[in-house]
């Protein structure tokens, strides 16, 4: 499966230090450029932000960070997972991607969609009643920036385009765009009446149950009479030389998380057993490079995917353990899981 691409991404989690004390914000995004150069020296097809509006992640503004990693790499694709559409402006979100297009040779990517937190909605003056209009109405004007030329457009959700054009445009290679799906049909169907690659994230539960939700991408494409585009999974994941240390590391850090965002929630707290069972049932990618290649092949199959992207930060797993863990998806699971899929089509 030579097209098959491998991701990283994180959404620039705040970790600990040596002191067990959370590392200031500004020197967890400086750790992040650090990861995205390793990720870029050791083959990995591409690097993603996840952009949030929260004290437990540093990662606000990924297209600057991502112009920053450009500069810095010669070869990874760079984008989004994601990038919030529906609480930012098509427009200004379009030329800040055309930019780093530029800048990087032509390895920007950006994936859309609506997060899972709602902070940007009142950050910048957004309505919640709105969440379903506002991504509607900004993914139809982004689609349509991505086609080039004097815009025409009206709606809702901003003032209308009479016949602007929007620079700095692409050029030849264009823009990948994707949208991010978390398993609704209504964001399937969407992600193929606009003819884009979808990505599931998949953050728990068997990833099998997805299966209706890809049954149903191919249905769609197969009714326009189309091929359909990639499709790829998100998922959390981190790697280490033995089960034991790759299962207490990930834990450690994704205690941390869970618990506050369960608090926030009104969820109970975090449960080893539970999160054990997602190590070895779920969609938890937890485990030797050998245990998670496994993993990710059976995955991989048993979805028809193009890409996999492993959410390698886990919380407050601190930076040594996520650059070691980069290495090891790299160098021992990336080409096993190639292997094992090479065996069957054989």
């Amino acid at each position: 499966m030579s097209d098959l691409e491998f991701a990283l991404d994180t959404f620039g989690d705040v970790t600990v230090g040596p002191d067990g004390q959370l590392i200031p914000q500004d020197q967890v995004i400086r750790d992040v450029v650090e990861q995205a150069v390793l990720a870029d020296e050791l083959g990995v097809d591409y690097f993603g932000l996840g952009e949030h509006h929260r004290d437990d992640f540093a990662v606000s503004s990924p297209e600057v960070l991502l112009g920053v990693i450009a500069g810095r790499t010669s070869r990874i694709r760079l984008g989004t997972a994601v990038t919030v559409l529906s609480t930012d402006d098509p427009v200004r979100l379009f030329q800040r991607f055309s930019t780093l297009q530029a800048a990087s040779g032509g390895r920007a990517e950006v994936i859309l969609g609506r997060g899972s937190f709602t902070e940007s909605y009142g950050l910048f003056g957004h309505d919640l009643h709105d969440y379903d209009l506002l991504f509607e109405e900004k993914l139809n004007l982004f689609h349509r920036l991505l086609q080039g030329g004097p815009v025409e457009w009206s709606g809702q959700t901003r003032p209308a385009l009479t016949g602007q054009e929007i620079f700095p445009p692409l050029g030849p290679k264009g823009l990948p765009t994707w949208i991010g799906v978390g398993g609704s049909p209504e964001s399937v169907v969407r992600a193929v009446r606009y003819d884009l690659p979808m990505i599931l994230a998949i953050i728990g539960g068997n990833p099998t149950r997805f299966r209706p939700f890809v049954q149903l991408y191919h249905d769609a494409y197969a009714k326009l009479g189309k091929p359909p585009r990639p499709l790829g999974v998100h998922s959390p994941g981190h790697v280490a030389e033995t089960e034991e240390q790759a299962q207490e590391e990930a834990w450690a850090g994704y205690r941390v998380l869970r618990d506050r965002i369960g608090r926030e929630r009104g969820w109970p707290p975090a449960d080893k057993a539970e999160f054990l069972r997602e190590v070895s049932h779920g969609s938890m990618y937890v485990g030797t490079p050998e245990t998670v290649a496994q993993k990710i092949a059976r995955t991989i199959r048993a979805l028809g995917l193009t890409r996999f992207e492993m959410k390698y930060s886990q919380g407050t797993l601190p930076h040594p353990a996520l650059m070691t863990s980069i290495e090891l998806y790299a160098t021992r699971v990336i080409p096993r899981v190639r292997e094992l899929l090479a065996d069957d089509a054989g």
